[in-house]
């Protein structure tokens, strides 16, 4: 018989990595959806009559025991949030309840609904922030630096909360960045590829951002929901970093994408200070050995191949559009 999942934040990157991944398992596969006047349905437009949606929310305990009981699931991986740093310092309280509270409200409801569940929540780098050792491992203590920092730290937790207090299986995936062509664009990653396909074709002229000295642990979004398949196959539930253990700073990340098209990054990208973070986290770096080791998982697509795949995606898209 096959197994269920049931997948928070289905239409947003990872989402839609995991889905199509679970898919190719043979999973029946139910995503939880936010109603909205215009409904966002890019990343899974190619796989969306294979997905059963369940309109809920976060917010609304009633929903999330329905979507439970709907779906039945083996599997609950937990992605929705408020996920954008630089949204969390203007909706502070926001973050704190869908990034935060939401993660209770969906373990109170796999917990009540179907406890044999196994359920994964998406944690962060960004728990480590202002960090106190260099690389990061499972162990070491958060330092968080941002409203959307502590609320991850809260869902994690909690997460650990109830695998103590419940004996329920479930686990928490500490993902350094991850990135694709799916990433929104106002996460530096799409913003910088998406800038430079436009400069390429005459769109756009400039590029303004923030500090280009911030360095970063860049890995693809589509290896990364591999490892959070692989924590909820295990017999007990665990924790794990899951990153490239490499580290590259924005500038480079300019570098390559501008590169790439044949620009000269300098002659388009100017610093502006609106987008220097209030509190900025300067470096993160993660050290992944024990999801190496236990789960066996590995990387595939390195840096490099990663920002040209973004860029690649943004010029067809974009001269897509222009046809």
């Amino acid at each position: 018989m096959s197994k269920s999942a049931l997948i928070t934040g289905v239409t947003g990157q990872d989402g839609s990595y995991l889905a199509e991944l679970l898919l190719s398992k043979g999973y029946k596969v139910y995503g939880l959806r936010r109603r909205t006047s215009v409904p966002v349905m890019e990343n899974v437009e190619h796989i969306k009559h294979e997905i059963e949606f369940i309109d809920g929310d976060l917010l609304d305990q009633g929903s999330l025991i329905n979507a439970v009981k709907v779906s039945n699931p083996d599997e609950v991986y937990n992605l929705a949030a408020q996920s954008f740093v630089g949204t969390s310092w203007v909706q502070p309280v926001l973050t704190g309840q869908v990034t935060g509270i939401g993660v209770t409200n969906m373990l109170e409801a796999v917990k009540l609904t179907k406890p044999a569940a196994k359920f994964y929540q998406a944690s962060s780098s960004e728990m480590f922030g202002k960090v106190v050792e260099t690389p990061q491992k499972e162990t070491t203590p958060f330092y968080p630096r941002s409203p959307y920092g502590v609320a991850k730290v809260y869902g994690h937790w909690l997460t650990v909360n109830y695998r103590e207090s419940f004996d329920m299986f479930a686990c928490s995936g500490i993902l350094f960045n991850h990135e694709s062509p799916r990433r929104g664009v106002e996460f530096v990653t799409r913003k910088v590829t998406d800038a430079a396909a436009r400069i390429k074709l005459g769109i756009q002229k400039e590029l303004r951002m923030g500090n280009l000295d911030a360095k970063r642990d860049w890995g693809f979004a589509g290896d990364y929901v591999k490892a959070m398949y692989l924590m909820l196959q295990q017999e007990e539930a665990d924790d794990y970093v899951i990153a490239t253990g490499e580290t590259h700073t924005v500038q480079e990340l300019v570098e390559i994408a501008f590169g790439h098209v044949g620009l000269n990054w300098q002659d388009h990208v100017v610093v502006d200070p609106k987008f220097v973070r209030p509190a900025e986290v300067d470096l993160l770096l993660g050290d992944c050995s024990k999801a190496k080791n236990k789960l066996g998982w590995k990387l595939e697509v390195g840096f490099e191949q990663l920002v040209t795949m973004m860029v690649e995606s943004d010029l067809k898209k974009l001269q897509g559009q222009a046809r």
